[in-house]
């Protein structure tokens, strides 16, 4: 992964997204500590370092997707980001798409958006910030009920507070761009 991409994301994130207080987080833990990554990755200098990054974290674990998602909101611009950014590199680019919290209850009720379905296409899962990976979990295997063949997971930053482990429970490999050492003494 270049270096200095590397370099200048965890810069942006330490400064627009690390908050500390008193704070419940998404898993029901309680933490002095959150990451509030959409700062990060709705910041117009960040999306292309987090395209570059993810890109090549995916080069590195030699994962080939057709397109990359997750569940909706934390993954959103991660994965317009990497679409983005994939245009920039030889070999067919990478789409995103959007899993729902919940199905439509209207029109053709889906739970998996931006890809034609049933697609049986390679993708991976992206995410923000992984805490005990329940978000994560959900995206794979509603992704999985959709038809299409999971790779893998990656989020930008690991709490290590348990994601690595839910997801191996459904045999899924995982990955980060950061994890949460790199970005504050913990």
């Amino acid at each position: 992964m270049p270096a200095e991409d590397r370099a200048l994301l965890k810069q942006i994130l330490c400064e627009l997204s690390i908050r500390t207080g008193d704070f419940v987080l998404a898993s029901g833990k309680r933490s002095n500590l959150y990451i509030d990554a959409r700062l990060t990755t709705c910041h117009a200098r960040a999306m292309p370092l987090i395209g570059r990054c993810f890109l090549a974290k995916m080069d590195e674990l030699g994962w080939r997707p057709a397109a990359v998602g997750g569940l909706t909101m934390g993954a959103d611009p991660i994965a317009v980001a990497i679409a983005r950014e994939s245009l920039d590199r030889a070999g067919e680019p990478i789409n995103a798409f959007v899993v729902r919290k919940e199905a439509k209850s209207h029109g053709m009720k889906q739970g998996v958006e931006g890809l034609a379905l049933p697609a049986q296409i390679d993708v991976v899962v992206v995410d923000d910030v992984c805490s005990t990976g329940g978000s994560t979990v959900t995206a794979v295997e509603r992704s999985r009920e959709a038809g299409l063949n999971v790779l893998g997971a990656i989020c930008l930053v690991d709490r290590k507070l348990g994601a690595s482990e839910n997801l191996a429970a459904i045999e899924c490999a995982f990955a980060s761009i950061f994890e949460i050492g790199e970005l504050v003494a913990t």
